[in-house]
């Protein structure tokens, strides 16, 4: 299990748990980097759960809202 790094949420992503199967997010359009901390040179955050990827595709790429895993 991973934690949503921007939520807390917890869910399943394949790369982390070891799986052969694609991460359920491979599904999704590609993104532009997801936003660094604000005031930070911290690196990008860690991976996001579905909710909060989706909600970020939709405000930001809204064409590619559609999509759904």
């Amino acid at each position: 299990m991973s934690t949503c790094t921007r939520c807390g949420a917890s869910f399943g992503c394949a790369m982390v748990d070891g799986s052969d199967a694609p991460c359920w997010c491979t599904s999704l359009p590609p993104l532009v980097p997801l936003p660094k901390p604000a005031g930070t040179d911290a690196p990008a955050p860690g991976c996001w759960c579905p909710a909060c990827l989706r909600q970020h595709i939709a405000l930001h790429h809204p064409a590619s809202s559609g999509t759904s895993p």
